[in-house]
Order: C-alpha cells, then structure tokens, then sequence
C-alpha cells in the first residue's frame, strides 16, 4: 500500500524486514524442537544456542536469492550460515511453506489485534453520536425522496451496530486465519510429526490446521478479505450517507472541516466532502481484493504458488487499508458537524405530506376501506406538495376528513417514542 493509505504500525507489519523476521521466528521454533523429534541424533544444546542466535539482512537474503530465484530458500541459505555448522539443523524436514504459512499467521495475528481494536473503537464513536443525537428529528428518506420523520440518533444506531457486527466478524475472521502448519512436502509428516507439528506451534501460540496439505487451505484467507471487505462496506454506507447529506440542498451533516483546509482549487466557497469520498472510494479496493482472495482458494493437487504473488499483495494491502480508513471514519464521526435546525427546516419540505401513512390509518379506522383513504390521502398529499398548502389544512377542510384527531395525527412525538427503546439496543456495544 502506498504511503499516503499507510499508518506506521501496520505498514511496520509487513515490510521485507517484517516478513522476514517471522520466517526466522518458525525456523528457530522448529529447530528448538528437533530434540523431541530426532532425540540424541539431533542438535546438540550448544547447536541449539547457535541457532538462536542466527541472524540475516534482507539485503542478504536479496542477494542470495539472485542465484537461488527461490526467496524462502535464499533465507534459510543466509540463516543458516550466520549459524556456522549448526545451521545445517535449520529448515530440517520443513517446506517452503510450512514456513510461509506459519509465519503469516504470525503476520495476520499482528495485524488483526489494531485492526480489531479500530473498528470496535468506530462502533463505540458512532453510539457516543447517537445517543448525543437522542430526540434530533429529520426526516427518513428512501429512495433518496422524503419518507417519515426518524431522529438523527437512530440513524446512527444503526451504522454503529452495523460497525459493532465488523468488529465481532473480524475478530472471528482474523482468529480463525491465524493458523500455523508444519506437515511437510504433501502433509503428510513424512519428514517430521504431528506431535512435532504440535508442540512448535505451541512455542509460537498458534493453533494448527487439522488437514493441511502443503498448505493453510486458502478459504481461511478468503473469509478475512471477505469480512475485511464487509467492514469496508459498511464504512462506504456511513460515507454515502454523510455526502448526502452535506449536499447543498440538504445541508444536515457537515465533515469536520479545519482551519486552513481548502475544499477547492478554484473556489474558495467550496467544503467539499473529501473524506466521505475516500471511504467510499477506497472501499472498491477492498472488494477487489476480496474477489482475488476467492480466487486464490482453487489450488492444483496439494499446491500451486497461483495463490503466493496475489497474497503478497491483497493482503498486506488489504489490512492496511482498512486500518488506514477505519480511523479516518473515526475522526469523521467523532469531528462531524450536526444541524438540528437544518433538519427541522428540511422536516417541513412536503408541507406535511409525510405525514400520509399517519392520515391514512385514522382514515381506515374511522371506517373507511384501505383503498379509498389511500386515493384521499394521495390526492390531498400531492396538493399539499404541489401548491405548498399544510396538509393539515386541507384535511380541515375536507369532509371526507371530518371527525380525524389533526392534533394526534400531526405529532412528530408518534415518530421518537420508541427512540429511548431503540437506542438501549446500543448497550452490547458499550
């Protein structure tokens, strides 16, 4: 991921330096283990000392990698002879990816502990605004047309437990991800064990796959980038809702806009709504990638590298993104502007006419059929629109109206009264 999407801490998880830091961390783990393996005929505990103090340079392993074209086995050439005669011991009845996909779980494990803790920050932002919202009315809308009165605090409500969902399934994506192998060339432990399998993993605290092959089945990672694409959706959803909402004609919400910022080039009245934009622009890259993580799933017999140059992109790039965006719909969130005003104002558009489902119940239990209360209030409603007359009043003037309560019908209290019930949902939250 470029530099301009990247914050220091995730982008620090998967760099080459990174990278190649787990790779050692499972080669020494599994050479600390080969005395449970191959018991006397195994490395000797001095051996053992000089393992773990075996060391690289990237630089080195770059180089090496020249002449091996192969990076996991340029790696292990580096290692190993920054061990002396005790390196022979490193990488002893492993495969390339015994180490790769080991270390990666090392890597996701890493990544998801920040990630996870941005986007149960996000749903717990997105509460705080509702319930400071609790009894701002506005108007619902569907299909972008003016439908019943809602509060601006419900609204929230649910973009915060949709946040709060993210949270939950991408904990439950990255710890299932997060899984480690050791069963040699085809998975079989030919060259090595299950209990050996076992007991390195437990020296890293990652949990094994029960049946690999020669790899971490790839629908593991798929799951990840799909939830990492479902949590950027919902911040795409939130995004689009704030830019329509600071849309001119609307002007409800406003992104948080500091001094000295410039919304445009050429004129200077402009705020536009960048950072809703890039949420929701970006959040394209994350579906991309989820489709390419599917992708990788299909794999020949026990193993291909099809899936290995897509992974060394989609997810580095896919958990610092949303990292990246998580935290810049935190700031959105927590710094947007609210008109309460504007949206009362915007309340009264269709000069009571979304107040029609509400005409239409009286009407029905008054005693007329559903269809006739409905062609009345359609009529009435579309005059009201039209020629900027209240509704109200042309219901008090029309006797088919005769005997309806307007000041019960007319009250937007009908619309919050269950906003206080709605709003305790945000309790599992916290």
């Amino acid at each position: 991921m470029i530099d301009r999407y990247t914050r220091p801490e995730l982008g620090s998880l998967w760099t080459d330096e990174a990278r190649m830091d787990t790779w050692r961390e499972v080669e020494i783990a599994a050479a600390m283990e080969l005395p449970g393996l191959l018991g006397e005929a195994g490395p000797t505990a001095g051996e053992l000392e000089a393992i773990a103090g075996a060391s690289f340079t990237v630089g080195a392993v770059q180089e090496r990698e020249r002449v091996t074209e192969h990076d996991v086995a340029a790696f292990v050439d580096v290692l190993s002879a920054s061990a002396g005669e005790a390196g022979r011991w490193i990488h002893f009845g492993l495969t390339s990816s015994d180490v790769l996909d080991t270390a990666l779980a090392l890597q996701l494990r890493a990544a998801g502990e920040p990630i996870v803790a941005g986007a149960r920050e996000l749903a717990r932002a997105l509460a705080a605004r509702a319930r400071e919202n609790a009894g701002v009315l506005c108007v619902g809308r569907t299909h972008g047309v003016h439908a019943e009165p809602t509060t601006f605090a419900i609204k929230l409500a649910g973009h915060a437990l949709e946040a709060h969902r993210n949270a939950e399934r991408l904990h439950r994506a990255f710890a299932q991800a997060a899984v480690g192998a050791l069963s040699g060339a085809v998975g079989t432990y030919a060259a090595t064990s299950p209990d050996y399998e076992q007991r390195v993993l437990a020296r890293l605290g990652v949990r094994g796959e029960p049946v690999s092959t020669q790899v971490v089945p790839r629908d593991r990672h798929a799951e990840l980038l799909s939830a990492i694409a479902l949590a950027g959706a919902g911040l795409e959803r939130l995004a689009t809702e704030v830019r329509h909402l600071q849309r001119t004609e609307v002007r409800e919400v406003q992104e948080p806009f500091r001094a000295g910022q410039k919304g445009s080039s050429a004129m200077p009245h402009k705020r536009n709504p960048i950072k809703s934009e890039q949420l929701t622009g970006l959040a394209r890259v994350l579906r991309g990638n989820a489709q390419a993580g599917l992708e990788n799933v299909a794999l020949w017999h026990e193993r291909d590298i099809s899936h290995s140059s897509v992974e060394r992109v989609i997810l580095p790039d896919s958990t610092i993104l949303l990292d990246y965006l998580q935290h810049r719909a935190i700031a959105l969130v927590e710094g947007m502007t609210v008109d309460p005003e504007r949206m009362r104002a915007n309340l009264e558009l269709t000069h009571g006419a979304l107040f029609s489902q509400r005409v239409l119940l009286a009407l029905v239990e008054a005693g007329s059929t559903r269809d006739t209360a409905y062609r009345i209030v359609q009529e009435l409603a579309q005059r009201a629109w039209d020629d900027g007359v209240p509704l109200r009043d042309l219901l008090a003037g029309d006797e088919r109206a005769g005997g309806l309560d307007l000041d019960s019908i007319f009250d937007y209290s009908h619309y919050t009264r269950y906003e206080p019930e709605i709003l305790a949902r945000l309790a599992e939250i916290g």
